[in-house]
């Protein structure tokens, strides 16, 4: 029996990724969980594949696609996760949107896609198990914020807006909803090696370069590096914790 056992929980994003390696995290420590991805052909088969290692280790998994962006698709999918496996003990919003362009050159288009992801989508699943978490009288609401934010980061400059409005929307929500027995938490991860990055052609010989230049623990981080905080943020050992930013970034930022 592991810290999540009999707990449900959502994980938005979770076709790679940090979202992955929180969702394999939770269903080793007893959660049956939900793996939202991008409906569209390459995520889906990344999902399929998350969900099956989680059942190839017995442990208890769907997937389920949404653009958490648009507010009917994020309701199927709690009520898909609700049919499933009962009421939402766990959300971690992790869905995210991101293009690489010069500040000057980012337009309205793009502007909008990333706050309706990043902003909007995770105020839209929250909103969505609050039920939930209501009739149970607890739950844990996890979001993703960025050291970006604290650093600055030329090229990036609508999704470090995104992230630092996640920041707010995490302590106020924490503030609304703590009497009701569910926590608000926010995971700032550092430079994290992840597929997305590598997308992004960002150059590696650099960041490693300033990983071990900048950061205490001079190596680059992992999306394992990060699910020890997430299982301890979902499970009742925070239970006295919320409102809060966790910092996971080798020691890169120092608050």
């Amino acid at each position: 029996m592991g810290r999540l056992a009999n707990r449900v929980a959502i994980v938005t994003g979770a076709s790679w990724g940090i979202g992955a390696a929180v969702a394999e995290a939770f269903a080793r420590e007893g959660a049956a969980v939900v793996v939202n991805n991008l409906p569209e052909e390459r995520m889906d088969s990344l999902a399929d594949s998350v969900v099956g290692r989680i059942r190839e280790a017995g442990g208890r998994a769907i997937k389920v696609p949404a653009d958490i962006s648009m507010p009917e698709e994020v309701e199927r999918m709690v009520a898909t996760a609700e049919r499933e496996f009962g009421d939402i003990d766990i959300l971690v919003a992790n869905a995210a949107y991101s293009e690489r362009v010069a500040w000057n050159e980012i337009d309205l288009k793009q502007w909008d896609r990333t706050m309706n992801v990043n902003v909007r989508g995770t105020y839209l699943c929250a909103r969505a198990v609050y039920p939930s978490m209501l009739r149970l009288g607890r739950g844990s609401i996890i979001t993703l914020t960025s050291v970006t934010v604290d650093l600055g980061m030329a090229g990036f400059l609508d999704y470090v807006s995104s992230k630092a409005g996640i920041i707010g929307l995490t302590r106020a929500l924490a503030r609304e909803v703590g009497c009701e027995g569910i926590r608000v938490n926010s995971v700032m991860p550092g430079a994290i090696r992840t597929e997305q990055e590598v997308e992004l052609n960002f150059d590696e010989h650099e960041l490693a370069t300033v990983s071990a230049e900048r950061q205490s623990i001079p190596r680059r981080g992992y999306a394992d590096d990060l699910t020890g905080t997430f299982v301890y943020l979902a499970s009742d050992d925070s239970a006295f914790v919320t409102g809060q930013v966790l910092t996971v970034d080798g020691g890169w930022v120092h608050h």
